[in-house]
């Protein structure tokens, strides 16, 4: 049972890695590329108001 709890661990850890990764890299190639930096800011625009439409959008501020 420690050996199953070790390796969940394990991948849990690898995949927060990783994530922190492709954050970090989205981010330099926002800052080289600002096609990617407009498609970035565009596609949170969406999504705030999608959830602006449903009725669960924080208010701003």
């Amino acid at each position: 049972m420690s050996a199953i709890r070790f390796f969940f661990l394990l991948f849990v850890f690898i995949g927060i890695v990783a994530a922190c990764a492709v954050a970090i890299l989205l981010s330099v190639l926002m800052l080289r590329v600002l096609p990617v930096l407009i498609l970035v800011v565009l596609s949170c625009v969406v999504f705030w108001w999608l959830l602006k439409k449903a009725g669960t959008a924080l208010p701003p501020g």
